[in-house]
């Protein structure tokens, strides 16, 4: 168990830190810039409006967050408190420098500077349509069983309700926390699959009506495309980048990162493959080798990437893992 819950963080800090050179540039570009596929850590280019922030085996803003509301929960008993995650979110926010350095996403960034500003205006987070509430969840999924769906959306809505309250940004969020929670324990990725697109419903009836596609339907063609090329990496990732998105819309990313966790069912591999998508690659990569950690556990990560992200980040990841199973106990 201790494993598999350690697998889904380090999982995420991976695809989170292997994504972030790339981040929000196109395939053509990253291409064009590294000469090569990306195949392992680099430091963010100076080219880069986001990524100039960082060095190689950094992560950025969605591992920053996760930890934020790691650390919130801890403190409140495991009860998800808006209050307190805003204000710790702000904190860090203004320790990164947050707006100064573009890190914020679109909807996070107008949320918390309202609530730095003391001004109540939920019709931003009623209308978010961005990927903040997702891309942060990941360790929320080790803290439920499968069985526990509703419990999970309603946590999940608990946890994301300072930035994001629409229905499409609630689910998108519950379906990579269901992943992380049901690649726990089994060991079949179909059964994780299938939880995935299980727990989409109760997600859109969580948050705010809001009009989009329909998740749980392209992840079904994302994964369609999985099947249909499984031993053809480059047009996989092509048909994800063209078709299905890779922008930070959660109804393009959190399909991207389920299919690309279902064709790689490895964090290591996912990492990479997510990497070089084009598109908001640290985000989308973060998400799914976060599930392939869970499932694959942390022992599946190559030794020296683990180093590497406990070498240059400032993160005792040992007691976030400590977290996680003490909330998991909490949570039964």
């Amino acid at each position: 168990m201790k494993d598999r819950v350690a697998g889904a963080l380090y999982g995420m800090a991976l695809g989170d830190a292997m994504g972030m050179p790339a981040e929000l540039w196109s395939r053509e570009r990253a291409k064009k810039f590294f000469g090569k596929k990306i195949d392992g850590f680099l430091d963010g280019p100076e080219e880069s409006e986001v990524a100039f922030n960082y060095k190689y085996g950094q992560f950025t803003d969605d591992t920053g967050q996760a930890l934020v509301l790691l650390d919130s929960i801890a403190a409140t008993g495991f009860v998800p408190d808006a209050k307190d995650i805003a204000v710790r979110m702000l904190a860090w926010a203004e320790k990164e420098n947050a707006w100064e350095n573009n890190i914020l996403g679109p909807t996070s960034k107008v949320a918390l500077a309202n609530f730095r500003d003391g001004i109540e205006d939920k019709k931003v987070t009623d209308k978010a349509l961005s990927n903040g509430s997702a891309m942060r969840i990941p360790p929320i999924g080790c803290l439920f069983t499968p069985d526990q769906k509703q419990e999970l959306v309603d946590y999940v809505y608990g946890v994301s309700r300072v930035t994001h309250t629409s229905n499409v940004t609630i689910a998108g969020a519950a379906m990579i926390a269901a992943g992380v929670s049901s690649a726990i324990v089994n060991d079949d990725f179909d059964k994780v699959i299938e939880d995935i697109l299980d727990i989409e419903e109760a997600g859109y009836k969580k948050g705010f009506d809001h009009f989009t596609p329909r998740l749980k339907e392209r992840t079904k063609l994302a994964l369609e495309f999985a099947r249909e090329y499984k031993d053809d990496e480059e047009m996989f990732s092509r048909k994800i980048y063209d078709v299905i998105g890779t922008g930070v819309c959660i109804i393009e990313s959190v399909p991207a990162a389920v299919a690309a966790a279902y064709y790689t069912q490895d964090p290591d591999k996912a990492a990479l493959l997510c990497a070089n998508l084009g598109g908001d690659t640290d985000t989308i990569g973060a998400m799914a080798a976060a599930i392939c950690g869970a499932f694959r556990g942390m022992s599946a990560i190559k030794p020296e990437n683990i180093e590497i992200l406990r070498r240059q980040n400032d993160v005792d990841f040992d007691a976030y893992i400590d977290i996680l199973l003490r909330g998991r106990e909490t949570m039964r």
